[in-house]
Formats: C-alpha cells, structure tokens, sequence
C-alpha cells in the first residue's frame, strides 16, 4: 500500500496540515521540524502532496485544454497549428498556466468524451476541431470556460470566440482568380467527404457541408464564380485525406491530369497549395503561367514558394483566444473578437492561359 500523507502524519503524531505544510507552506514550520517531516515522508515512500488534487482546492489548475481533431503529431508539424499555439502559449505562460493538448478521435469518440470530462484544466480552447458540438456538451456540464476559433453561431451565448470573415477572405481569392479571366476552376479542401480519399467528389450545394471552415471557405469561392457569371457546376472540387503536402498533390493530379486542365485551383491550406505547387513541378507546369495557384492562412513557406494566399494572423489569434479564456471580459460585445484578413498576392496566380476560358 502507498504512503499517504495520513501515513506521514500519523508516524510523526503530527496533523495532516503540518505535513502538507512543509511542502506548499514551509514558512509556517521550523526549519527542524520540516526537516524531520522530509525525512520521515522519504523513509516511507511518500513523494508529496498530488499536484492535482491541490490545485483542485485552490480553485485552480493552472493548465488549459485545447482541442483539436488529429494526431499530436500534426499539432507539433502544422505550420499554421505551430503558430496558433506559439500565440496561445504566449498568452498563457504570461499568467502562469501551462497547455494540455486534448485530440478529439473520431474513431474513438467515447474515448474523446471521457478525455474532456477527466482533463484537469481551468477551461478549454477549441482549435481546428470541425465536429465539436458533443464536446461542449461536456464542457458545459463541468461549468468551465470556453473560446472558439469555430463556427460563433454554434457556439452558444456563454462561449467565447476569436474567429475572422471565413466566407468573405475566401471570396476574395476567388474575385482575385476570376478577375484574371479563369473559367476552369478548382477547389482543394481535407472536410468535403467523410471519406479518407483523395481526388474529386460531388458537392451540388457547398451550403449542405456540416463542417463550417470547410463550408465557409468553399462557399467564398462559389460566390465569387457565380457573381462573375460563372457556375458552380463548372467548378472542380477536391478533397485531400489529410492536410499534408503529399496528400494536396494526389488530390491535385485530378484537376492537372485532365484532358481539360483547370487553370486555377484554389486550396483551403497553405499545406494543400503547397502540395498543388508540388504537384506541377513534377509536371513542368509554371505556377501563375500554366496553373494558378491559392492557399490561406500565410504560413513562412508560403512567402518562400511565391504562393498567393488570404493571410490571417494566426499567432495573434491564439495570443487573443488565451487572453479571452483567462481574463474573459464583463462586457459581450468584447468576448467576441472578429480579426482581420488581406490577399497578399505573389507570382503563384497571374492570367488564364489564351484559349482557356472555351
């Protein structure tokens, strides 16, 4: 049997508040008798008090939960997921509160809904995770915080959001491709299909999407395509299995492999831009030439590779969710937070290929 801090307490004939003084509160005892509690909790095995348990009953864990839907390997490697969470942590560390990092699996959703009930945090950040309305379920049965960077008309009155114009940052690359003459037109996203596949896939009505990035950010593009007096019949849409390099160029081969290519495609990532760039080089195709090419969210790599891309301000935008779920404001019109976006334009898109538009 484990030593307890009883054990301590009733080998020294002491009470079990001086025993868990002399680890979080060594000014209220003699140096000797500390000492002699050391001592004696080190014969028996016992290491200390749980730090859990007495964060607990301070009111306070000093830890804040962040979920996502993915590996923790994709946490650690994704460009823009790596400068969320740099921002996140700033905000974080800078109030003494560390993360715990909380995959929500869709293979074992149980598993998930047992991970949020059990997580030892002082609220939650909900990050890149399309399918979370069960999670804040959960979170709202433990009464504790919560701020989004997903859909702000899901998330109820009480949560707290960060989030940008999805629709409108998107609708403007796609004003941007059309502007330049392109008819033939795809659209590259990872949440078209349940389906773990890539390559093209139906979608009559963007609007029906139940993911509401992926549905934002697609339906920017049919916007566009319809107001310039194209049709979103007319527009390729591909879907990659994840959001990897490797992954955008399989997805992409389909529209570059056509007998009639697509001019343009316009991806929901960077990554799967990246990979579309990718893609082309195998083919000697000529970004901005051949091919023009769109990403979103401005990652370094996207400056390097010449990429057009919506850019976002992502580590402002985890410093902004950290600060909100810390130090949420009174006011409501505050606790809700719309930032930014702007089209940087590089040599990825340039004018439709003569002859193309036919």
């Amino acid at each position: 049997m484990s030593a307890t801090l009883q054990t301590v307490a009733d080998a020294l004939g002491v009470s079990r508040s001086t025993v868990s003084n002399a680890y979080s509160r060594p000014d209220q005892l003699s140096p000797a008798l500390r000492e002699r509690i050391l001592e004696t909790a080190r014969e028996l095995g016992y290491s200390g008090p749980n730090p859990t348990a007495r964060s607990l009953r301070r009111g306070r864990v000093g830890a804040v939960g962040v979920l996502f839907t993915g590996s923790l390997t994709q946490a650690f490697t994704d460009p823009y997921a790596v400068q969320f969470l740099g921002g996140l942590a700033q905000a974080t560390e800078r109030r003494d509160t560390g993360l715990l990092l909380v995959p929500l699996s869709a293979d074992d959703p149980d598993g998930a809904q047992r991970a949020l009930a059990e997580a030892a945090v002082d609220g939650f950040c909900v990050y890149c995770a399309p399918n979370w309305q069960g999670s804040l379920a959960v979170i709202n049965a433990r009464s504790l915080p919560v701020v989004t960077t997903e859909n702000p008309t899901e998330a109820g009155a009480a949560t707290l959001v960060v989030s940008i114009d999805e629709r409108g940052a998107s609708r403007t690359a796609g004003e941007h491709i059309v502007g330049f003459g392109h008819r033939r037109i795809a659209v590259l996203d990872t949440w078209v299909t349940t389906e773990r596949r890539n390559g093209p896939v139906r979608l009559p009505d963007p609007e029906s999407l139940p993911f509401y990035i992926s549905r934002e950010r697609i339906c920017g593009v049919r916007d566009a395509v319809v107001a310039a007096g194209g049709s979103w019949s007319d527009v390729l849409v591909l879907n990659a299995r994840d959001n990897t390099r490797a992954d955008g160029a399989a997805a992409a081969a389909h529209a570059l492999d056509r007998a009639q290519r697509s001019t343009a495609i316009l991806a929901t990532t960077d990554v799967l831009a990246l990979g579309v760039l990718d893609a082309m080089a195998a083919r000697g195709l000529r970004p901005g030439h051949d091919v023009s090419v769109t990403g979103f969210d401005d990652i370094p790599d996207a400056d390097r590779s010449g990429l057009t891309t919506i850019h976002q301000p992502s580590t402002e935008k985890g410093r902004i969710a950290g600060e909100l779920l810390l130090d949420a404001p009174e006011d409501p019109a505050l606790r809700r937070k719309v930032l930014p976006t702007s089209l940087i334009v590089r040599s990825s898109t340039g004018p439709a290929p003569v002859g193309s538009s036919s």
